[in-house]
């Protein structure tokens, strides 16, 4: 007899973004000024940059040992690309394989109902508490604060996330979410959160470390209801995998009754050999290392070993939406690795809060407005990330799927434009337009622009220019006008002697062109 199907349905007639007011996909403040703030933390900047230079390095060391390492980049986006383009069928495949093992599949078309559906589950075991593994999905639809505003406890069990819990804080990096404190930060945090902890803790590591292992030791044993992300769901198998560091992840994979597993769409591999393309091209990408120290997979439920009772919810929130779309297409494809945050100059000084989203740095800037839009008008702050970046084009040599991210947000700037969410920069084009349609009106414009030399300082750039062109100076140098616009040049002597001496090069008439340039032997 076969069993039940048991999924339940959720997607929408026409994809839309993730919903507003839920989760952690919009910021309060547009990208400058948020940034601005945090730029005036210098302790953030020492922290984030001494974190990030040792990534580097060891990512660069590691991925130099393969030779070949740009073939399997290739063989990561070949295989991405391939699954964006069968996305449907293989959900579905998913699905099937998931419900033939025992488990039970949810589809949560955006936040509010995969908030609905987790607390839904929780409250069924009658338990308040739950352990959770480090989880992207779950920080993006705002599941900690949906369940604390139902009674329910969530404890975070990443020690990194742990840290950020206890302090009341927000993530700051995909990878390092706790990559903004420091060592002493975290021992006043655990002495002041944690209940019973020696309060003469210091800051060596291990004694940091251990005084969380004591405390998430206890959880682990007393609660029996889990939470946790997926790095890749496999459609030929139905088989979830997560990778970590600690091994706190696969105590909540494997200790609860009951697992519940919130994994966005994209997600999704076709088959279980693709895992040995991505299990080489993640841990060297993201944590410098050669391999995982904690890989754990499972699939559905096994009679007595593992939890018994298992749920798998399946996160649109704004995923269809991008896959329609071929920017957001593309960076569906992103594996979370945070490479390309670790090589980012603007990610370095200004850190993850400034971009108000669970996903920050370069992806984010061009995922986060793909899932929840950048449409809400002139101020709207998602609007503003695509241009939180300088396009230096390190976050595409460091993508191990090989995303060009630099290209997508030139793209993403193009369609704020054109919706019309940057009226002084249209206005200003319509002005430029409007000028050099006219010769007059175009000379006198060039002549006011020279004043401009005015306020230049001695190393010929203008570091503040005035209303309505100061957002320009206070992020980047304006050069100083020049001495001579290239008319007056041009009507000059000089220019005209150059011209003439010009014509005569071109003519072959010069006195310096001689037989030898009579391209015999070319």
């Amino acid at each position: 007899m076969s069993r039940p199907r048991s999924t339940f349905l959720g997607m929408p007639a026409v994809p839309p973004r993730a919903p507003r007011g839920v989760g952690h996909l919009r910021g309060e403040q547009p990208f400058p000024e948020a940034a601005a703030g945090e730029l005036r933390n210098a302790q953030l900047r020492r922290n984030l940059g001494r974190a990030t230079r040792t990534i580097r390095t060891k990512r660069l060391d590691v991925t130099a040992e393969l030779p070949d390492w740009e073939r399997l980049r290739d063989a990561g986006a070949a295989i991405k690309t391939d699954t964006m383009n069968q996305l449907p069928e293989l959900l579905e495949e998913l699905e099937q394989r998931v419900t033939e093992r025992g488990g039970t599949v949810h589809w949560a078309r955006d936040a509010a109902e995969a908030n609905a559906i987790v607390t839904r589950l929780i409250e069924a075991t009658g338990s308040r508490e739950v352990i959770k593994v480090k989880s992207m999905a779950t920080q993006e639809i705002g599941l900690n604060e949906h369940l604390a505003e139902r009674g329910i406890t969530a404890h975070e069990t990443d020690l990194a996330e742990l840290i950020v819990q206890l302090a009341g804080d927000l993530p700051s990096h995909i990878l390092v979410p706790a990559i903004h404190r420091n060592r002493d930060e975290i021992r006043d945090i655990f002495r002041a959160h944690i209940p019973g902890v020696d309060p003469e803790l210091d800051s060596v590591p291990a004694h940091l470390t251990a005084a969380a292992r004591a405390y998430l030791r206890e959880k682990f044993m007393t609660t029996r209801v889990a939470v946790s992300g997926a790095n890749f769901g496999i459609a030929e198998t139905g088989t979830l995998a997560v990778v970590e560091s600690e091994g706190n992840g696969r105590m909540c994979l494997t200790l609860p009754d009951t697992l519940i597993t919130v994994m966005g769409i994209e997600k999704i591999l076709p088959r279980h050999q693709d895992l040995e393309v991505f299990l080489q091209l993640l841990p060297r990408s993201s944590t410098g290392e050669r391999m995982n120290p904690y890989t754990t997979l499972w699939t559905g439920v096994t009679p007595g070993d593992g939890p018994q009772d298992f749920h798998l919810v399946l996160l649109d929130n704004g995923r269809t939406a991008a896959l329609a779309d071929a920017v957001g297409r593309e960076a569906l494809s992103c594996i979370r690795c945070s490479a390309c945050l670790n090589v980012c100059p603007v990610y370095e000084r200004t850190g993850g809060h400034s971009y108000g989203s669970t996903y920050p740095g370069p992806i984010g800037a061009v995922l986060t407005p793909q899932l929840a839009g950048m449409d809400d008008g002139r101020h709207d702050p998602n609007g503003s990330l695509p241009y939180a970046s300088s396009l230096c084009g390190a976050c595409f040599d460091a993508c191990p799927v090989k995303i060009d991210i630099p290209s997508l947000l030139v793209e993403l700037r193009h369609q704020k434009t054109e919706q019309g969410g940057a009226p002084a920069e249209q206005a200003a084009m319509k002005a430029a337009a409007a000028v050099m349609a006219r010769p007059r009106a175009y000379t006198a414009a060039q002549k006011a622009a020279g004043l401009g030399r005015l306020l230049a300082r001695r190393d010929g750039a203008i570091h503040r220019l005035p209303p309505p062109l100061a957002a320009w100076s206070t992020t980047r140098d304006a050069p100083a006008p020049p001495r001579q616009t290239f008319r007056d040049w041009f009507a000059s002597a000089e220019g005209t002697a150059a011209m003439a001496h010009a014509a005569e090069e071109g003519t072959g008439t010069s006195t310096d062109s001689g037989a030898e340039d009579s391209g015999e032997g070319r």
